[in-house]
């Protein structure tokens, strides 16, 4: 049973979750009460943390169906737990898309039969209670307006701001998205859903979809508070601070809840300010006021919140911000969608087709989608700027998707519930501790023995043992760890880089690899134009500067120019794509377009007109007064008017016009798009037959270029039959007009940046959605791939036609020489971190976003092969981002990512390290943000990061190795049945550890990238060598002065008279009157040279830990740690010899003879020298025997890249040869096949 009820939701999407039903059990529940009162309330933490513990313990397994409880789990690597709570609500109906007829002015009318609901219509007392109407809740009123219904029973439980409800049919919970579910025909959406909801099916569906609006609830600073807590680091200082105030150890238990105060109300402030940061960019336009056609053709003003899929909303004419996703059935809207896309480019939007009864393609069949129909969709959060409408006719767009469904409302779930980030570290400083407590445990048993054998009192045997634990595992690690943290946040924000999740910057300290997003990012935002090459008699002229000229001004070449763009005017100013506002204006032509006024006189759209400017035209003869002015004006003027626009289609490559120059009556298209699309649609003698090397030349000089091209129609073609016109007919048997040469440049830092990278082996790759070749050609300016090196194409095709999916391998350009690539090397990262020198590889493969759908969907493990060398991902759309990162994660690599727009949202969030270059929606879904708009910030970020990791590890490092030689000298003094004092801890947690910890955080990092990395991990081979060999020195140092004090001629068991100092009288008078008695055997010889010799070791292993090059800045750079170390030095030799009488009473340290201090003195020297000169071989040879000894090189190395780079490197079929294809063979259990065959 277990297994057959394991359902699985979101099936194949990126939150799939594995569910289990549980129902609450009374018993297991008593049992569980009894136990939280037995262990104090532990065991209530002990659930809290573990949720599977707690469903477990409380609940009996059930099928799905009646859960009560359902357990989730994810099903990503890092198989996270969650429970939720299933509820129960009361519907008339059981699916929120049937129809509810009601005839309010009878209700005993009989029920329409079009209402398939899941039980039968019975009557209401069939169950033997009807449902109260006085409950006034929206169902309640629902359902006695709908009597004739037996009130349906739904169960549902929301889970991270998402409803899931049980679907009877598929036996499981699912998710309601919208209006997609009904999987809605165009024709149908049109025909059926165009008329609008009437009120009574508007507030049956929002039962079922809730209220639109993407609510981010910011939770209070109690709940904040109670959350960070119950960390179980808070919860073991609450433990130690118990302990301490029942062993009298007030002082550093102030101290240590005073840290805690500040890390906690720290991070409390930084949480609430990003919650309230989110709120706020969220509630900014979340509610605001629609007009809704209602059934009857009533139009009504309603809250935004109150709609839901199916309704149909008009959209004002002056513009709006969208409150929901919504498809436009009638009218133009103009829409800025730099929330989603990150481009600040308006977009048009036009209706969805509704072709007639006899025309239906399969378009009208097919079913609706949001990514499909894009070019229809207004999207939640976009501002749509103005719209255009026929006679009378409002603009009207049909609501899909509300809430958190919308485009907005995920990518702020995907902001509030993110993934994760498993870093080595975090896992390795658990594991650290688990040792530490094991080491604890031996102690705890040890003093329990010893105290039973020597009768000392139960109360006291307890207290001592527990303290041990307290002593190994020091409570105040979590502040000195964040420390690191928030000196380099502080840093970073210097140079102008904001940090959302600190816990990021150790992270970043191991990047391998970044990727970057081209424009705006690489390169400067805009494009110019660099020149045109025109076309007359199919040759090229030269290439000239610009088309500005008096004799091109009447050219087709121009006309197109000026025409073949979907610009707008927008109060007044041009706006559009970039690259159509570049070219019309370097015509100098003037556009205007129609008002609102003139729109509505006419049943269709007034054309937009365009004309030259009057100094270009040529000089009209001069004009008598008395004629007529106008006539002469309108004879004269030389005017085109946009009949239709074909808008520009990335699947097409290319967009069209069919214009008219005023007083022809032929009209003319015009069409621009990709050279080589347009080209084929060109008839032959009119393309140059050097056409291809022209368009190679300047595609590999990194220029954008695009193809003109014009006809003339056939006078048969009316106005009216243009508007129904397939544009097939019309881009055809084209006339090549010639090229505009566009340039993207490059920003000043980007080339310099990527060396600065490559010097320290970290790889780039480009992702962009722009295309392929300029892609290819930015990354060779930018030295992102070596002019030496080979580009290779991959090509994949989906299967069709009952063909198995294919990859076709294409050579970019040809490399200089061909037999380069028969010895291809593949950089290898070293496998034990030896600096070896590099073999450079000589092939990157590049790839679109299709190939790059294609080759996951069925070249599953190819895609692997070929993250590992792919430099140039174009045409990428922002969730295939996304699916890079996680595949060049999947290869063992430490992911970084920079980019400018919210289209990167989601990759900059799955990145190991984001940044985001602009200060717009990116930056609140991205771990940092630079204020500088270029990427000079990504080394700045890595070198920070790697500072902060090497000073994690060196605190990490320091605070172990303090407890331990605080655990050793304690475990010492134990066997005398003694004890360090209360104000010797206090000296040492406080004036010595915290001082310590907290300066030698300071370091700043280092000042250049190298190429070696830190370790990522605590438990490295050299790491664990160092802390094991300095333990070991500790144990030996303070094992010699326990058992060398105790050979001395003059020691004696102290006793408060005891004087072997043979000192003045005074000291000795004080000592007479010192009659207090030393319960605790605090003062006694053992104790006072292990308290000295201890108290240097601190010192010592600080000094020796704290390390500079190559990652910070050497430590005498850090002038707070020098000044302390030095001070704390000169202390305590001025105390070990020159002692003070208030200082040695304050710290209960005995008097000892001078020839003893001495030889302490000598100790302490040997010591740190031999700690010295231990940790230097460590760090010299100690990465190169250590290599040896762990990883022999037979053995595989730890990362998935490099062992993938070892094969490949072997592999005669690889890189794949010039135009062989590799085919999908049909998938085995284990995943997919190919095979590689040469085309002939």
């Amino acid at each position: 049973m277990e297994k057959e009820d394991l359902k699985v939701l979101n099936k194949g999407e990126e939150e799939e979750m594995e569910l289990q039903g549980y129902r609450l059990c009374r018993w297991r529940l008593a049992l569980v009460g009894l136990g939280v009162l037995c262990t104090g309330g532990f065991l209530l933490l002990l659930l809290y943390w573990m949720p599977e513990w707690c469903v477990k313990s409380t609940c009996t397994r059930t099928t799905a169906r009646d859960a009560e409880v359902v357990l989730l789990r994810s099903t990503d690597e890092f198989r996270r737990w969650f429970l939720a709570r299933v509820r129960v609500m009361l519907a008339p109906g059981s699916n929120p898309f049937h129809s509810l007829e009601t005839q309010t002015t009878s209700p005993s009318s009989p029920s329409s039969p079009s209402c398939p609901f899941s039980s039968p219509a019975s009557p209401p007392l069939a169950n033997g209670h009807t449902p109260h109407p006085s409950d006034g809740s929206p169902a309640q009123e629902l359902i006695s307006r709908f009597a004739d219904y037996q009130p349906t029973q739904i169960r549902y439980f929301t889970f991270h701001s998402t409803k899931y409800y049980w679907n009877d049919e598929v036996q499981n919970f699912e998710v309601l998205t919208g209006l997609e579910d009904l999987q809605v025909s165009c024709s149908t959406l049109h025909s059926e859903h165009s008329t609008g909801l009437t009120r009574n099916q508007q507030e049956y569906r929002r039962l079922f979809f809730g209220v639109n609006e993407i609510a981010v609830k910011v939770p209070s600073v109690f709940k904040l508070l109670i959350k960070e807590v119950l960390n179980p680091f808070y919860i073991f200082q609450l433990f130690s601070v118990i302990l301490w105030s029942a062993d009298e150890y007030y002082y550093y238990a102030v101290a240590i809840v005073f840290m805690s105060v500040i890390s906690i109300a720290t991070s409390l402030y930084t949480i609430k300010k990003q919650y309230v940061m989110l709120h706020d960019m969220v509630a900014a336009h979340s509610i605001v006021r629609v007009s809704v056609c209602r059934a009857n053709n009533d139009i009504e003003e309603i809250l935004s919140t109150d709609l839901v899929p199916g309704d149909v909303i008009v959209i004002p004419s002056n513009g709006t911000i969208m409150p929901c996703d919504a498809v436009l059935v009638s009218g133009t809207c103009i829409v800025n969608e730099s929330m989603l896309t990150g481009e600040s480019v308006p977009v048009t939007k036009t209706n969805l087709p509704n072709p007639g009864p006899g025309e239906r393609g399969e378009e009208a069949y097919s079913a609706y989608n949001t990514e499909e129909h894009k070019r229809h969709t207004l999207f939640c959060g976009t501002d749509v700027i103005q719209t255009r409408f026929y006679t009378g006719e409002l603009v009207k767009a049909v609501v899909v998707r509300t809430g958190f469904s919308t485009a907005k409302g995920q990518l702020v779930r995907s902001i509030l519930y993110p993934k994760p980030t498993d870093f080595k570290l975090y896992r390795d400083a658990y594991l650290f501790l688990l040792c530490l407590v094991a080491v604890a445990g031996i102690g705890f048993v040890y003093s329990i023995v010893l105290s039973i054998m020597n009768k000392v009192p139960a109360k006291t045997i307890i207290i001592e043992s527990l303290d041990i634990i307290t002593i190994t595992v020091p409570p105040a690690l979590p502040a000195a760890m964040t420390a690191g943290i928030v000196y380099a946040q502080r840093r970073l924000k210097r140079i102008g880089i904001f940090c959302i999740s600190p816990q990021r910057i150790n992270i970043c300290g191991q990047i391998n690899l970044v990727c970057f997003d081209k424009t705006g990012t690489l390169t400067e935002d805009g494009l110019d134009l660099w020149g045109v090459q025109r076309v007359e008699n199919g040759s090229f002229h030269l290439s000239e500067e610009n088309a500005y000229k008096e004799n091109l001004v009447k050219s087709q070449f121009v006309a197109c120019m000026a025409t073949c763009h979907s610009l707008t005017k927008i109060e007044g100013q041009l706006s559009g794509d970039p690259l159509d506002l570049k070219m019309f204006e370097a015509t100098g032509w003037i556009l205007e377009e129609a008002t609102e006024e003139e729109t509505s006189l006419h049943n269709r759209i007034m054309p937009t007109v365009v004309r030259p400017p009057k100094q270009l035209l040529p000089p009209e003869p001069a004009v008598s007064p008395e004629q007529d002015m106008e006539l002469y004006e309108l004879s004269s003027a030389y005017e085109i008017g946009i009949v239709r626009q074909f808008p520009f289609s990335s699947a097409l490559q290319r967009m069209s016009v069919v214009a008219r120059l005023l007083g022809e009556k032929r009209m003319d298209a015009y069409m621009k798009g990709a050279p080589e699309v347009v080209a084929s649609l060109c008839k032959k003698e009119t393309v140059p037959e050097n056409f291809a090397e022209v368009l190679e030349g300047y595609t590999k000089q990194g220029f954008r270029v695009i193809a003109l091209a014009h006809r003339r129609l056939e006078s048969k073609l009316t106005w009216h039959k243009v508007q129904n016109i397939n544009r097939d007919h019309i881009e055809a048997n084209m006339e090549f007009l010639g090229l505009i040469i566009m340039q993207n440049k490059l920003k000043p830092e980007t080339p310099g940046v990527l060396q600065d990278l490559h010097r320290a082996n970290i790889r780039t790759v480009m992702v962009t959605g722009d295309n392929m070749l300029t892609a290819i050609s930015v990354a060779r300016d930018c030295g992102m791939i070596p002019p030496q090196d080979t580009v290779i194409i991959a090509d994949a095709i989906p299967p069709h036609d009952g063909q198995a999916a294919k990859i076709t391998w294409r050579y970019a350009d040809k490399p200089t020489k061909t037999s380069r690539l028969e010895e291809v090397n593949i950089s290898l990262e070293d496998v034990c971190h030896v600096d070896e020198p590099k073999t450079q590889e000589l092939y990157h493969f590049a790839m679109n976003g299709k190939s790059f759908a294609v080759i996951a969907e069925h070249f599953p493990d190819m895609l692997q092969k070929l993250v590992l060398h792919g430099t140039v991902f174009a045409r990428m759309a922002p969730d295939q981002k996304t699916q890079l990162i996680e595949a060049l994660q999947g290869v063992d690599y430490f992911v970084g990512m920079c980019g400018d727009g919210a289209n990167d949202c989601g990759a900059l969030k799955r990145a190991h390290g984001g940044i985001s270059l602009s200060e717009l929606e990116a930056s609140v879904a991205s771990p940092f943000t630079s204020r500088t708009p270029n990427i000079s910030c990504v080394p700045s970020l890595i070198r920070e990061g790697r500072a902060a990791l090497i000073t994690s590890f060196c605190v990490f490092k320091f605070m172990a190795l303090y407890s331990i030689i605080q655990y050793i000298s304690v475990t010492l003094l134990y066997s005398i049945l003694s004890n360090l004092g209360d104000f010797q801890f206090l000296f040492i947690d406080i004036a010595i550890i915290l001082l310590i910890v907290f300066t030698m955080s300071l370091n700043p990092a280092w000042k250049e990238l190298v190429s070696r990395r830190p370790p990522s991990g605590l438990i490295s081979g050299p790491l664990l060598f160092s802390v094991l060999t300095q333990i070991l020195i500790c144990l030996g140092f303070q094992t010699i002065t326990f058992l060398w004090v105790r050979q001395q001629p003059w020691y004696t068991v102290w006793m408060p008279l005891t004087d072997v100092c043979n000192l003045t009288s005074h000291i000795n008078v004080s000592d007479h009157n010192d009659t207090e008695i030393d319960d605790h055997n605090i003062q006694n010889f053992e104790n006072t040279s292990l308290f000295y010799v201890s108290c240097f070791q601190y010192l010592i292993v600080a000094i020796v830990f704290s390390k500079g090059k190559p990652f910070r800045q050497p430590s005498y750079k850090n002038w707070p740690f020098v000044v302390s170390a030095v001070s704390l030095y000169i202390f305590l030799l001025f105390i070990m010899f020159h002692p003070i009488e208030s200082i040695d009473e304050f710290l209960e340290i005995v008097c000892v003879p001078f020839d003893w201090r001495l030889k302490l003195f000598f100790i302490i020297l040997v010591n740190a020298a031999v700690s010295v000169l231990v940790e230097g071989v460590i760090d010299l040879r100690g990465y190169k025997c250590l290599s040896r000894l762990c990883c022999p090189r037979k053995m595989m190395p730890k990362a998935r890249y490099m062992h993938l780079a070892q094969e490949l490197s072997v592999d005669p079929d690889w890189p794949p040869k010039p135009t062989t294809t590799t085919e999908a063979k049909p998938r085995p259990e284990n995943g997919s096949t190919y095979q590689i065959m040469i085309n002939s």
